[in-house]
């Protein structure tokens, strides 16, 4: 990979970075590599250390310093440079002063279709033959069909915004914790429609909350057994109490996967260890090995 273009990515490291370029200029050699594990003395400026670390003049240090600044420390922000485009959401929920929740569809997202009825009764009124006349009038018909169905999209987005808030409603007054387990057929049960319609309406939608912004998918979650014979958890909780739990864990006392198990089933969460290194990998946290390694570093380097 780091033969690709441009040259200089894949790098692990900007040391790394500065010496694939030269190398495909074929200007790498024995004192531009003692140059490139001495990058700290040029930060420093530090032209005498570099003379000695390198075994050249300082004409020949300066020199190297031109070229390392005419290198690309960055080579693939040249590709994907777009401005990232912000979520808009298409559905506002805010407390209200009663305590219960206002549900609002954002007006900016949704389509407008209009249809001109007055041009259309000009069209139809002008002396055109039987064929014209009822191709104009099944266009109208079209038009209407289509105002009417994204107006009941809506409506259907709105309805289930308003069921989700309903179930999910301890997770927008008190956070992830107390997200519960829930489906598309929960949903689609209680507003009577089709769990293919539910699934198709949340795909790409976005609700913004008093917590923040989510993705409706977001507030659906699969359930994980209770331990003691109650409610079910919904995982993206149980990975809210893995994260806590790590982060607040001591440098010498780094809990393993099967102690976060045992943790977590004291807790009244029935879950596997497999389960647990799983939701501990999908949210970027490092075993129980690394993290000691991690944590012993950071208190040496303290």
């Amino acid at each position: 990979m780091q033969q690709f273009y441009p040259a200089g990515i894949a790098a692990r490291n900007l040391a790394e970075c500065l010496e694939i370029q030269p190398r495909e200029l074929n200007r790498f050699d024995p004192a531009m590599a003692a140059f490139l594990d001495n990058l700290d003395l040029v930060a420093k400026q530090d032209i005498g250390g570099l003379c000695k670390a390198c075994g050249v003049d300082e004409e020949d240090v300066r020199d190297m310093i031109t070229e390392i600044r005419s290198l690309d420390p960055k080579p693939g922000l040249a590709f994907g440079g777009e401005p990232a485009q912000p979520i808009v959401p298409d559905v506002f929920i805010r407390p209200r002063p009663d305590g219960g929740w206002q549900i609002d569809l954002n007006s900016d997202t949704l389509p407008r279709v209009l249809v001109n009825q007055a041009h259309h009764a000009r069209i139809v009124g002008r002396d055109k033959d039987q064929t014209e006349k009822t191709f104009i009038t099944e266009q109208l018909h079209a038009a209407n069909w289509l105002i009417k169905s994204l107006d009941q999209r809506a409506r259907t987005i709105l309805r289930v915004a308003t069921e989700l808030v309903v179930q999910q409603d301890l997770f927008f007054r008190l956070g992830v914790e107390f997200l519960k387990p829930l489906n598309l057929r929960d949903i689609a049960q209680v507003i009577d429609m089709h769990e293919s319609t539910v699934s198709r309406v949340t795909v790409n939608k976005y609700v913004a909350t008093p917590r923040g912004i989510y993705a409706m998918k977001y507030l659906f979650t699969s359930a994980i057994a209770s331990s003691a014979g109650g409610d079910a958890h919904s995982a993206e909780a149980v990975r809210h109490r893995i994260r806590e739990l790590v982060e607040r864990e001591a440098p010498q006392a780094v809990l393993s996967d099967d102690q976060i198990v045992d943790t977590l089933r004291t807790q009244g969460v029935e879950i596997a260890r497999r389960t647990v290194a799983k939701y501990r990998d999908a949210l970027r946290i490092p075993s129980s090995v690394v993290r000691r390694r991690q944590k012993k570093q950071a208190v040496n380097a303290a």
